[in-house]
């Protein structure tokens, strides 16, 4: 184990960096810390450092700067908890408060982590394979020659509104009203796994016309419900990186690219997820934040950047739950260059996670 001392050095570097975007000295490091040792030691400090990969010298003649390991040793034993203030507090209530729908809350999630943080901000969609449906609606839209035209909107019980078109064959008169009846009288509260038979059973009592209609109605409804919600993903912030372009010694074009292939980054949020904060049948919390630094990425575009995330569960009012139904929950997270304020970002992330679950039914 490294001495408590050079452990210190280690964090005063890593602080400093941060606030001040300048490669850090020994004697900054004994003018802006209470040390109590000579210049001379904590040059040997830093050299022990350096020799260890935890921090870097830019240039000669320079001071140093933490490295991805550096950062990593960091966030892993020196970050102390940073409570987020009580303005930030105020905002994130106001910003839940003020959001209406599913969708609503999601973006205003992300808008509003991209706002605490400063960086871009990315929310991840919980799954809606256990959601159910709340209620259908058909709109009647102007036919088209001999063709019927539907709007299906399909509300769940997560508040998640899609909507759909739909053309018919309008060669047999079809009552449209009753048909928007009967479908809800047969799906209502329902999940995606129960409606096939639900269906099949109330269209076997319907004309043949209006069971075709029926039919194909079903099949737009239970691709709703069955939507991999999973695959969906808001980001927002990415103005933010305009004034962090220095920070990215390849520049921010190849993180903004990465960020447009969803693909991409799902398959990092994938691994992320697999970096499970606690054992089996342990509790996992928002307070269980998972952090990837820089080559920890491993994937283009991100390597030079730093993925905060927290876990959030809708309908989790107890701020935790058991690691088996960790499947269930989603992602919440910041991105930004790997000199950034770990403790302020990880709190702002935490805190939103933890109003975000409550903010959405289960």
């Amino acid at each position: 184990m490294m001495q408590e001392r050079k452990l210190q050095v280690l964090r005063a570097i890593v602080e400093d960096y941060v606030a001040t975007n300048e490669p850090v000295g020994s004697k900054a490091l004994t003018d802006r810390h209470q040390f109590r040792v000579s210049p001379a030691t904590i040059r040997s400090d830093m050299a022990a450092l350096e020799d260890a990969g935890l921090i870097t010298q830019p240039h000669t003649s320079a001071g140093r700067i933490p490295t991805d390991a550096g950062y990593r040793l960091f966030v892993d034993q020196l970050a102390e908890d940073q409570p987020v203030t009580p303005a930030q507090q105020r905002a994130i209530q106001r910003f839940f408060a003020e959001a209406v729908g599913f969708d609503e809350v999601l973006t205003s999630a992300s808008r509003l982590v991209a706002e605490l943080t400063g960086q871009i901000a990315i929310v991840q969609y919980p799954t809606l394979k256990t959601a159910r449906l709340k209620h259908l609606e058909l709109v009647e839209l102007n036919a088209v020659a001999d063709e019927g035209r539907l709007l299906v909107v399909v509300i769940t019980d997560a508040g998640r509104v899609a909507q759909t078109h739909l053309t018919y064959q309008t060669s047999a008169e079809v009552d449209v009203s009753k048909l928007n009846a009967k479908l809800n009288e047969a799906a209502a509260g329902k999940s995606a796994a129960e409606l096939p038979e639900a269906f099949s059973t109330a269209a076997s009592v319907l004309t043949q016309a209006a069971a075709e209609l029926f039919t194909e109605i079903a099949e737009v409804v239970i691709s709703a419900l069955d939507d991999d919600a999973e695959s969906r993903i808001v980001v927002s912030g990415a103005a933010n990186l305009a004034r962090e372009n220095k920070q990215f010694d390849s520049g921010v074009l190849p993180l903004l690219e990465a960020l447009e292939e969803q693909v991409t980054l799902l398959s990092l949020l994938a691994e992320m997820k697999g970096d499970s904060p606690s054992p089996e049948n342990e509790i996992v919390t928002p307070n269980s934040i998972r952090v990837r630094i820089g080559t920890e990425n491993r994937i283009p575009g991100f390597t030079e950047a730093a993925l905060i995330t927290a876990d959030y569960l809708p309908g989790n009012v107890t701020d935790g739950y058991a690691a088996t139904g960790a499947k269930d929950a989603a992602l919440i997270g910041a991105i930004g260059p790997t000199r950034l304020n770990y403790p302020a970002t990880m709190a702002s992330v935490r805190a939103v996670a933890r109003y975000l679950s409550r903010a959405l039914p289960a």
